[in-house]
């Protein structure tokens, strides 16, 4: 026959429970998992069978229970989902950048068994009012939640704090705004009649007839150029960073396979190149600077080495501000309001491309191709805003012609 054991209150108590001499409760049990023997405490009886309760329930639903599993933090989860992922190293460097320095001491110690949607709500809602973008906090999110799922597919946890979090955090993102056909004609046309930016005309000339980002067209060697078939071989983007030995350049594959692509020229993207050619020859620029392989760059500096990302956005920017100085001025001599150019990027340059093409009417499938976009729906997203004023009125205009047939 059994022993009835019994704390001082009188109260039984079950199997695996224990009153101890210093009036604390304890419960011993054998974690299935790992086969282990545990023991867990409490100050009195009625929280001992709380805990027992969450137990028994963790080993029915098969979460683990393993001590050091519970101590696991965000930290250390999001260290082992970075082992499961095959990356591209500079993508990896980029991920483990970000979470050093946005999340690893924020909220990357609460451990994973104690994390709760709360925690991330917050944390997201500090990036927000500290001026973050919505873009931004969904890169980290997209950190976080993966790492959380592999958690719940390990039985660690029950389901994602991180589902259903990011919510509308964040700054919206600017409206990507590509310039009208009159911004594009004056941008072109001054540079092609300035005395200090001709020499660029060539670069923004490829830059709206190809729609390439930014990387891709400092990438560009001479040998991905074939003017006599008029193709354009796009497989590598050049990137300047810092990934802890220095800023330097690096040459990139592009991030999907949709990156890879041959675009054909038009005859004036043909001409720009050819120009671009006698250009280099003539300003005697040094072709043998070498980056991971790669020499012969199509746009450099006077030094010879590959232009940098912002230094192509800090032609555009100067381009622009002397065309809107020049206009004010010319403006005040014909008692008129000067039509002053919006700030320009090379992304507005590439949305622009991207729109002209889409004015065109260009099969929506080849137009993703060209642009080397992964998904369909960025491609979609450029039609939709093809809503300006002139458009409208044409598209309108074709109702009256139909009208006049019938």
């Amino acid at each position: 026959m059994a022993v009835s054991r019994k704390d001082p209150k009188g109260r039984k108590l079950r199997e695996g429970e224990s009153w101890r001499n210093d009036g604390r409760y304890s419960y011993r049990f054998t974690d299935i998992r790992t086969g282990k023997r545990r023991t867990i405490y409490a100050q009195d009886l009625p929280e001992l069978r709380e805990k027992e309760k969450k137990i028994a329930k963790d080993m029915d639903d098969n979460i683990l229970t393993d001590s050091a599993i519970k101590k696991m933090t965000l930290n250390i989860l999001f260290e082992r989902y970075m082992a499961t992922r095959e990356l591209k190293e500079t993508t990896r460097i980029n991920y483990i950048r970000v979470w050093n320095n946005r999340v690893k001491d924020e909220i990357g110690n609460i451990k994973v068994v104690q994390m709760l949607p709360s925690h991330i709500k917050a944390y997201y809602s500090k990036l927000s009012k500290a001026g973050y973008a919505h873009s931004t906090i969904k890169y980290i999110n997209n950190m976080i939640f993966p790492a959380l799922e592999m958690a719940v597919d390990d039985d660690i946890i029950r389901k994602n704090p991180a589902k259903g979090s990011i919510s509308d955090y964040g700054r919206p993102a600017e409206e990507r705004v590509a310039l009208t056909i009159s911004q594009q004609e004056k941008l072109i046309d001054f540079v092609k009649q300035s005395n200090v930016y001709n020499t660029y005309y060539p670069m923004l000339t490829i830059m709206i007839g190809t729609g390439l980002r930014c990387g891709e067209l400092i990438g560009l060697t001479w040998k991905d150029v074939d003017t006599r078939e008029r193709r354009l071989n796009v497989d590598h983007q050049l990137i300047y960073k810092n990934y802890g030995d220095g800023c330097r350049f690096y040459i990139s594959t592009p991030k999907t396979d949709s990156g890879i692509r041959v675009i054909p020229m038009t005859q004036e993207v043909q001409k720009a190149f050819e120009e671009q050619r006698k250009i280099n020859f003539m300003l005697a620029k040094d072709k043998s600077f070498e980056v991971d392989g790669y020499s012969g760059f199509v746009f450099t500096a006077k030094s010879g080495r590959p232009l940098m990302p912002y230094g192509v956005n800090s032609v555009l920017y100067n381009i622009v501000d002397a065309y809107n100085k020049a206009e004010v001025q010319k403006a005040k001599k014909e008692h008129r309001k000067a039509e002053l150019l919006p700030k320009v990027s090379a992304h507005v340059m590439r949305h622009t491309a991207c729109t002209r093409m889409a004015e065109c009417r260009m099969d929506i499938k080849v137009l993703q191709y060209i642009m080397g976009y992964a998904h369909f729906d960025v491609t979609m997203e450029v039609y939709n805003h093809l809503g300006d004023r002139a458009r409208i009125e044409n598209e309108i205009a074709k109702l009256d012609s139909m009208a006049v047939n019938f």
